[in-house]
């Protein structure tokens, strides 16, 4: 197991109780999914681009599914979550 992951005790159980949630419950349940999955894809790919240095030739997946390749010609840095102009 790696560091930092939860271990379900047994998944034929969490089966059993999501079986029996109702409507309401589901869509909640569903929707931290979602927020978790995004929340886990946006830290890899976080951790992909702190990767990168200046000349690297990368691909990248566009949002619409397209490829997009390029070269890396200058590296920013910004603190936290400032806005660009």
């Amino acid at each position: 197991m790696r560091p930092g992951s939860v271990q379900i005790v047994g998944r034929v159980p969490t089966v059993g109780v999501i079986k029996r949630l109702n409507e309401e419950d589901l869509l909640f349940l569903n929707r931290l999914n979602v927020e978790r999955l995004k929340l886990i894809s946006q830290v890899r790919a976080t951790t992909l681009i702190t990767r990168f240095t200046q000349g690297d030739r990368v691909g990248l997946q566009a949002p619409d599914g397209q490829m997009r390749e390029g070269m890396v010609r200058r590296l920013v840095q910004s603190a936290g979550d400032s806005q660009w102009p």
